[in-house]
């Protein structure tokens, strides 16, 4: 299945800074873990915000909360979940 994912972050204003950059820092490795498996083939940052958007192609909707509840700024994240099928009209490459 593939889902399509928006993730805004709101760190809270008054986070110290080295809690904040060990938060990131801990973010992007295990992003890096779920992109090396496969599984987040697709990541583009939202120009202006602290947010992305991204694609996800995973077994289930169970799996993808695993993931999604796995990242380390996941409590401080605004979360959009769609569920994507192909399209009749797209054309095949």
């Amino acid at each position: 299945m593939q889902f399509l994912v928006r993730m805004d972050v709101r760190l809270p204003h008054d986070m110290p800074q080295d809690v904040a950059d060990d938060l990131r820092a801990r973010e992007k490795a295990r992003a890096h873990e779920i992109q090396r498996a496969g599984k987040w083939p697709e990541l583009w940052r939202v120009v202006g915000r602290y947010a992305n958007v991204s694609r996800f192609d995973v077994a289930s909707g169970d799996e993808l909360h695993e993931l999604l509840s796995s990242l380390p700024l996941f409590p401080y994240m605004d979360v959009e979940v769609t569920a994507l099928t192909r399209h009749p009209s797209k054309l095949d490459p």
